[in-house]
């Protein structure tokens, strides 16, 4: 155990990069929760993940903007196709959306069977290196994480079809390149369902809260013991959703019996 790992220089950065990456996940993990798609996120992450690897795998530098688009380019295709999956066959989505996962991580392992480093690409891409990001590739982050956040305010109920698909497909891009697949799963899902019993802007206060203070412990645990900071994270996202549970407003909104929900979306409705 060590605090020489607590530099302002490194977890500065970190904390940002969290911070944009739950700008847009909170609002729209309360999406996914609503529209029982739960697994959308780890299979547009991977595909995006699959358009990196490919661009690699194709001598694109890997710090060449190109691999951004390669990135945003397999995320909107992917969304692209969930979006036809869900007006065609929308009773099947989540086991399509299960397939298309298990075919874009495959693919990825494919391609870099023979890449000697493979390996450790392979874990970059899921676990991430949020410890190494720079405040220079968070500007675009940001600035584009801004951009969906105001087009997600502007359009509120309507998202709908290809659009929800498109925005999230161009989030998830900027997320799974910063924080890693995994991460990018944790940061949609585990806040959200901390607070599905919640409602209106309360909800979205703790889900933020939740998520904040989850990166933030995380970051400081993995530098102090020199562990992974993404896996760290992970855990430490739901320690804190545990926890919130204890927040007697966050308790009450999750009755032990479904039909006091029922009847308190009913009381709530009328008033």
């Amino acid at each position: 155990m060590t605090l020489e790992g607590l530099d302002i220089r490194i977890l500065g950065p970190a904390c940002v990069a969290g911070l944009i990456v739950l700008s847009t996940h909170v609002p729209l993990g309360k999406q996914v929760l609503a529209r029982g798609i739960i697994f959308i996120d780890l299979a547009i992450a991977q595909i995006a993940a699959l358009g990196v690897i490919l661009a690699q795998f194709l001598g694109v530098d890997e710090q060449s903007f190109k691999i951004q688009v390669a990135a945003a380019v397999a995320a909107l295709a992917g969304a692209g196709l969930l979006a036809w999956t869900d007006r065609r066959w929308p009773q099947y989505q989540e086991p399509l959306i299960g397939t298309l996962f298990v075919l874009a991580a495959t693919g990825g392992l494919l391609l870099l069977s023979n890449n000697p480093q493979g390996g450790e690409h392979l874990k970059d891409l899921l676990v991430g290196q949020i410890l190494w990001v720079s405040f220079a590739q968070l500007i675009p982050a940001a600035l584009l994480s801004v951009v969906l956040l105001a087009f997600m305010w502007w359009r509120r109920e309507r998202l709908v079809g290809l659009l929800f698909y498109g925005l999230f497909a161009l989030a998830i891009t900027v997320s799974v390149q910063l924080v890693g697949v995994y991460l990018v799963f944790a940061s949609l899902i585990v806040p959200a369902l901390a607070t599905a019993g919640m409602r209106g802007r309360a909800r979205l206060l703790t889900a933020y809260a939740i998520g904040v203070l989850g990166y933030v412990s995380g970051l400081v645990l993995s530098a102090v013991l020199d562990l992974p900071s993404g896996a760290m994270i992970v855990w430490t996202l739901a320690a804190c959703a545990l926890l919130a549970q204890l927040v007697p407003a966050v308790r009450r909104s999750h009755p032990a019996r479904p039909e006091l929900a029922r009847e308190d979306t009913a009381v709530e409705t009328i008033l």
